[in-house]
């Protein structure tokens, strides 16, 4: 999933980490704040007291509220208060979070034929928040309309389209079928039954079922792209009211039962999520109590961060965290000059990690990185293609010069792109041209929002080509917390498309795609983790990724929030399912 956060403050860097690193963890549950890094042990104040608004906000406007057209962590978090997967995350701490357990569906999925075919039965009596009763056919349609109406829905993954048995590109998706029959390979032979049919095994299929994409959704209400403004809700809270690009207020959704779902608590009466706030007020707010989540879960911004860590009891209310996710840039293949290896390889060489982990905030932002796999996913291993030498802080470009001058590029000029409302990988990405500079590369900023980052500029192989886009700026975690959640996505040549993707150096590699095929259809899974290895080591042989950092986020927590606790499965966010309000 894409993820980016805020720049820190360089002048806490030192202090920062040596105070976090003397505070001891949470408790398995704590009754209050005041702990450095409590959420990422336990439940901080965990209760069960009911009533109160739950205010979150953030500093720019999600690229949509639709479970089916969305592909950042926060809306795959939050997106559960109203919008129920067939399978999810149990909220716990760290790598406790990570436990997988039955949403709408009763259970785990039955394989079958090899793990080709999974079957999967819906709970009795769930409703949306009109009384209607959810039917598997709108499971079935859900996943049809997010992965097969691209040039509708283009914002989530597709993986269902790459694996589903019958499609081999003639099915175009619900809008556009005219005969109503939808995808052969999924069936749904009673209102509580789901079957799909794929073209090979998949192993970790219950994982890529935790996707919001398989929230149900009703034909008869879909409305295409406008179904992110009144999604009907199968959570606990419901659509009350949205106002595009100011305000989304959620509130308790009627026909929502506990007796149908064990992992929700609907505890607070409102949620009321502001949007387009800045960083600075936002983080002002959660430390008054007037915010009490931070929606992206990017962490503080520079100013705060300085202030938390010198500040012994603001300090207790802090949580760092490993999530799962990367810091990078990635070299686009296919664009000049970067479409030759050699001229990659120097980059490799030429950008100073040192100076753009500086530029993110330090090491409590993230440890330098060398290989495409964070080093909190099963199948990581050490290693370095491309070892950086430094006297003092200044980087040895030898190597760098050595690969350029093979590259025969001589002055080349290229665009990098970052996210406008982003500042530390505007930061990260001015560093990178003063890298890049040394070998005789010019590099220019084209900087835009987060909400149309992927749909209309980094994530569209024309925009890149036709703007000269050399690299992007980009921060990664995985779809579900395993090798292949992590990499698909990003490596995979299907994966590519032409909005909406994810596979910002456009590999298209047919050993990577031949091993990413193989491994996920591996039930051995010390054998996926090996190839997950492999697969890492061979992208980094290709340079297509420039590792920088395995990305940390320092949040704060507000001690009028109950029931915290920050979840590797989201990246290292709060687990939004249950958050309460202290009175």
């Amino acid at each position: 999933m894409r993820r980016s956060v805020p720049v820190a403050a360089v002048a806490a860097i030192t202090s920062a980490g040596l105070l976090l690193a003397g505070c001891s963890g949470g408790k398995g549950s704590s009754e209050g704040s005041g702990e450095a890094n409590a959420a990422t042990k336990g439940i901080v104040n965990a209760s069960d007291e009911k009533g109160g608004t739950l205010t979150y906000a953030i500093s720019d406007a999600p690229e949509s509220f639709d479970p089916g057209n969305t592909y950042y962590a926060f809306i795959y978090n939050f997106s559960r208060l109203y919008a129920r997967p067939l399978t999810t995350f149990k909220p716990g701490p760290g790598t406790k979070g990570n436990e997988l357990v039955p949403d709408l569906a009763e259970s785990m999925g039955k394989p079958s034929d090899g793990g080709k075919t999974w079957t999967y039965k819906i709970r009795k009596g769930v409703k949306y928040d009109d009384g209607s009763t959810v039917t598997s056919q709108d499971v079935k349609y859900a996943v049809e309309r997010s992965n097969f109406a691209r040039d509708t829905l283009s914002l989530g993954p597709n993986y269902f389209q790459q694996f589903l048995e019958d499609n081999d590109g003639g099915y175009k998706g619900p809008y556009k079928d005219k005969s109503k029959a939808g995808l052969k390979s999924i069936e749904t032979p009673d209102e509580q039954t789901i079957v799909f049919h794929l073209k090979k095994p998949f192993a970790e299929f219950d994982y890529l079922v935790s996707a919001p994409q398989t929230a149900p959704v009703p034909q008869a209400k879909d409305k295409g792209a406008d179904y992110t403004k009144s999604v009907l809700s199968t959570g606990s809270y419901k659509f009350e009211s949205y106002q595009e690009g100011k305000k989304l207020t959620l509130v308790r959704n009627p026909q929502w039962s506990a007796k149908t779902d064990p992992l929700r608590k609907q505890l607070p009466d409102k949620i009321v999520l502001n949007l387009k706030v800045a960083q600075s007020t936002i983080d002002k707010d959660l430390q008054s109590g007037n915010t009490l989540v931070d929606l992206a879960g990017r962490g503080v911004d520079g100013q705060t961060q300085a202030q938390l860590l010198t500040d012994s009891k603001e300090k207790g209310n802090t949580d760092n965290t490993l999530g799962q996710r990367l810091v990078y840039t990635a070299l686009n293949t296919k664009v000049k000059p970067f479409d030759n290896i050699e001229c990659r390889k120097a980059v490799e060489y030429a950008i100073d990690k040192k100076a753009v982990q500086t530029s993110l905030g330090g090491p409590i932002r993230g440890e330098l990185a060398s290989t495409v796999l964070p080093t909190d996913i099963d199948g990581y291993q050490k290693y370095d293609l491309y070892p950086q030498k430094y006297d003092g802080d200044k980087l040895d470009l030898t190597e760098a010069k050595k690969h350029w001058a093979k590259c025969g590029a001589g002055k080349a000029t290229t665009t990098i792109l970052a996210r406008n409302d982003r500042q530390d990988e505007v930061d990260a990405a001015t560093t990178v041209i003063d890298s890049l500079k040394k070998i005789g590369v010019t590099a220019k900023i084209q900087s835009y929002p987060t909400s149309k980052y992927f749909s209309d500029y980094a994530g569209v192989p024309k925009f890149n080509k036709k703007n000269n886009v050399g690299m992007i700026m980009m921060q990664w975690g995985s779809d579900f917390p395993t090798g292949y959640g992590y990499l698909q996505q990003i490596l995979n040549g299907k994966a590519i498309s032409q909005s909406g993707n994810t596979n910002l150096s456009e590999l298209d590699d047919p050993e990577i795609n031949k091993l990413l095929e193989s491994a996920i259809a591996d039930t051995d899974k010390a054998a996926r983790e090996k190839a997950y290895a492999e697969i890492d080591k061979k992208t980094m042989e290709q340079a297509a990724i420039v590792p920088l950092t395995y990305f940390k986020v320092l949040m704060y927590r507000s001690p009028k929030a109950t029931n915290l606790v920050s979840t590797s499965a989201f990246s290292g966010q709060y687990d939004y399912l249950n958050i309460g309000v202290k009175k």
